[in-house]
């Protein structure tokens, strides 16, 4: 029997999320153990009217393409899923992971020439997606492995993101529209600001130029479950956009490999040292995969305070309420960053012990909750 709340979930991305019109051409992927939430939406997608091709990549197949592909393959930039990536009105790729760690110990050179080849498909998404020409959103269905990823039992965890994403309100589409809503006020405040200055008792003292900058309000409609509002730090500045330090409190996880205890120092907008307790080569690696991969393309504040515990997921993670997330390489063209890479890694930093924020020196937020009335 179908969980009920997969149901609902399926109607906040159908209706809210990507709001499917009859006719839409709808792209859904998804890993195999997603297979309850894939069928749910796919029921709401026909239910809109839409026309829908849906990719479902069965476990560990990304183990046999490591383990046996040649250089050439792994560089290769599928012309399919680029078309498809230009002709779609919609996308939704859903999470659901059978074994989270199943690329821990493949060769980070290898990661990195997959993640360049795909650099063009990610490009034409967040470009199609700045000039409204393409919704798209990613999820997650609960399984086995997230749940001991999070270090909780099954039910416990599908409890967890179902709550993440407001499905024990009595309407959560009501909801998340007044979620948007709220959002919206803190992302009119920062419009027009120029600094954000953050710092934490653990030592990060981290300078990011939003001069001119767009702000974004991230309410469930690119990711589901949601929680934060974003930028891109102005790159062409005297300054570079970036200066200080950044200590990461949470691991931060790429390719399924986990790098714990971050420090990036930057220098007019580029990282000029990175040090982790471990995988340190693998980070060194991945940020000198191209010249856009060591510096920073999103700043972010989380604002979902149903979220608040690590669970080694970047859909969950970078949400926390009480903490603010960098990511380097990539950034979003809808914000006016103008870097480019294949890499796109968010990065998280708790404030909840300690920690502030200043927008232009004036304090918004201190231990992780807003002192800013936004109105």
């Amino acid at each position: 029997m179908r969980d009920p709340r997969l149901k609902k979930m399926a109607e906040v991305i159908v209706q809210y999320s990507l709001n499917v019109k009859p006719g839409d051409l709808v792209l859904m992927s998804g890993e195999a153990e997603g297979m309850p939430l894939l069928e749910a939406v796919y029921e709401q997608l026909v239910i809109a009217g839409a026309h829908v091709r849906t990719t479902v990549i069965p476990p560990g197949w990304d183990e046999i393409f490591y383990a046996h592909a040649s250089e050439a393959q792994l560089k290769h930039t599928c012309p399919f899923d680029l078309q498809e990536t230009c002709q779609c009105d919609k996308r939704i790729r859903i999470l659901g992971s059978s074994n989270t760690r199943s690329l821990s110990h493949v060769d980070s050179q290898k990661q990195a020439y997959v993640s360049k080849a795909r650099q063009p498909i990610l490009s034409k998404m967040l470009t199609r997606s700045a000039a409204d020409e393409l919704d798209w959103v990613v999820t997650l269905c609960p399984t086995a492995a997230g749940a001991q990823e999070g270090n909780m039992g099954t039910h416990e965890y599908a409890d967890f993101v179902f709550s993440a994403a407001h499905l024990d309100e009595e309407d959560p589409v009501a909801y998340m529209r007044q979620v948007e809503a709220d959002q919206q006020k803190i992302v009119d405040y920062m419009e027009g600001k120029r600094e954000l200055h953050f710092l934490t008792s653990a030592g990060t003292d981290l300078r990011v130029n939003i001069d001119g900058m767009k702000w974004k309000n991230s309410c469930g409609k690119r990711n589901y479950p949601d929680g934060e509002v974003f930028t891109g730090p102005n790159l062409n500045g005297a300054d570079g956009g970036v200066n200080g330090i950044v200590k990461y409190t949470f691991p931060a996880i790429w390719q399924n490999t986990l790098v714990e205890e971050i420090t990036l120092e930057f220098e007019k907008g580029v990282v000029v040292n990175a040090k982790a307790k471990s995988n340190e080569p693998f980070l060194k690696a991945i940020i000198g995969q191209d010249a856009g991969a060591s510096r920073l393309g999103e700043i972010a504040i989380g604002t979902n305070y149903k979220i608040k515990d690590f669970t080694q997921n970047i859909l969950f993670d970078e949400k926390i309420g009480g903490t603010f997330h960098a990511a380097l390489g990539m950034g979003y063209p809808e914000t006016g960053n103008t870097n480019e890479s294949a890499l796109h890694w968010d990065m998280i930093c708790d404030l909840r012990e300690g920690g502030t924020i200043s927008v232009d020196s004036e304090l918004i937020s201190k231990d992780g909750s807003f002192v800013k009335n936004f109105g």
